[in-house]
């Protein structure tokens, strides 16, 4: 009797012992991981295509995505070690490191060039008639101020003609229009232009149209991060890639996304901004310098150490070129 008491302690001990071993290793499988991302539009839904789709579980990834709503902000976050990854415009990156923050690099990029366009009350009908106007953009230094000083610069004008008025984001960008704070604004995807455009406002610029070259939506990290978590940030990319290949092949899935995600049921809204946006979406998540370079040029006006930096100097590629060198991407868009 005791020697079975004996032995059922030892056997009840040994379960323990191993669902210990179990939970613990089922609790190392999954890498965790940190990322932020700068607005909720479709350049950047990667990550909730992901999650919808099921591909962090199968890259063994526990991945937390934080919104921060401008680039700046979101740079400003990742030096300060609050994420580890992240996916935001890039001229705040490359002015910060121009400033010293040389720690940041662009690992991939999903979109290299503006799509925004500038949306105004129905009486402004020309970039000319923005003149003493408020300008709504998410924030200064964001993706959406830099295009509004190229627009206005290809129209003859300068950033000093507008009065910028940093709402906060995209989609506080249509409520600052529609409720009179403003008196145009950047618009970009379902829940910017083509829902403007619904209400009567008019397209004072068409950003499509103008293909201004520009690292719009990028994958960053910190070098120090590379060199510590090396495979952890190779699935990331691995699973942004798959995303990707949803994006332009399975529609549905991308509408359900955006749809759930930006509380947009309209399919003429999603029709125009898919269309509009899919164009100019990276499959391979591949780097255009000519992007980077734009971003260089107009940081060297106000900070003359740009000139001194490369588009090469801000790039990795050891993910971009090992996929490519494995086949990973070959065998993701095979027959597509």
């Amino acid at each position: 009797m005791k020697l079975r008491s004996v032995v059922g302690c030892r056997s009840g001990y040994l379960l323990i012992f191993f669902a210990l071993v179990l939970s613990s290793q089922a609790g190392l499988a999954a890498d965790k991981l940190i990322g932020f991302h700068s607005a909720r539009t479709m350049s950047q839904a990667m990550p909730w295509i992901a999650e919808e789709a099921g591909l962090y579980r199968k890259y063994d990834l526990d991945f937390q995505l934080v919104y921060i709503s401008s680039a700046p902000m979101v740079t400003a976050a990742l030096l300060g070690g609050d994420a580890q990854v992240a996916i935001s415009g890039g001229e705040a990156i490359v002015r910060a490191h121009v400033q010293g923050a040389t720690d940041l690099v662009f690992v991939a990029s999903a979109k290299n060039t503006l799509t925004h366009s500038i949306m105004g009350k129905p009486e402004i009908k020309r970039p000319e008639d923005l003149k003493g106007k408020k300008l709504g953009v998410s924030r200064l230094g964001s993706n959406s101020h830099y295009f509004v000083i190229q627009a206005l610069r290809k129209s003859g004008m300068e950033p000093a003609d507008v009065t910028f008025i940093q709402t906060g984001g995209q989609v506080e960008n249509l409520a600052a229009l529609f409720s009179g704070a403003v008196d145009a604004a950047t618009m970009t995807g379902p829940s910017g232009g083509t829902r403007a455009a619904a209400q009567g406002y008019r397209y004072v610029v068409y950003g499509p149209d103008l293909h201004i070259p520009f690292a719009a939506a990028t994958l960053f990290t910190r070098r120090t991060v590379l060199n510590a978590r090396a495979p952890v940030i190779e699935k990331f990319v691995r699973v942004t890639a798959e995303a990707m290949k949803l994006m332009f092949l399975d529609k549905e899935l991308t509408y359900k996304v955006l749809g759930k995600q930006l509380r947009i049921s309209d399919r003429k809204l999603l029709d125009a901004a898919y269309d509009e946006e899919i164009k100019v979406m990276e499959p391979r998540l591949e780097f255009k310098m000519e992007a980077f370079q734009a971003i260089i040029d107009e940081t060297a006006k106000v900070d003359a150490r740009a000139k001194k930096i490369k588009p090469h100097d801000l790039v990795d590629r050891r993910y971009l070129d090992g996929l490519q060198k494995t086949g990973f991407f070959d065998k993701l868009w095979a027959g597509k």
